[in-house]
């Protein structure tokens, strides 16, 4: 299951020399379902990159900082730096071409 991170643990990833994939979800988001046990998938395929979750509404700062407009929303950083978003659901193998090209 991917980890549903809080303000403090966000803090401790958001500058990670590793590729993190952050879901900026809400738990009334119907897409965020759909889209979750996708990146549970990943989460299990790919090894060296690091999958987490963060409610929207619990942190809004955190995804207003992120420029989330909308959820879902996918964060993907590489040493510190948004190096791909896209909001929505998108099908596995479009999320993971995506990680891949990153890492």
């Amino acid at each position: 299951m991917v980890k549903d991170i809080n303000a403090e643990e966000y803090e401790q990833i958001k500058d990670s020399k590793n590729t993190v994939v952050i879901d900026f979800h809400a738990t009334w988001c119907g897409p965020c379902k759909i889209l979750s046990p996708i990146l549970e998938e990943l989460q299990g395929e790919m090894n060296d990159v690091e999958f987490v979750k963060l409610d929207v509404d619990q942190f809004p700062e955190i995804s207003g900082a992120n420029q989330v407009m909308g959820v879902p929303t996918v964060v993907i950083l590489k040493d510190g730096e948004i190096k791909e978003r896209f909001v929505g659901v998108q099908p596995k193998e479009v999320i993971k071409e995506k990680i891949l090209a990153i890492s």
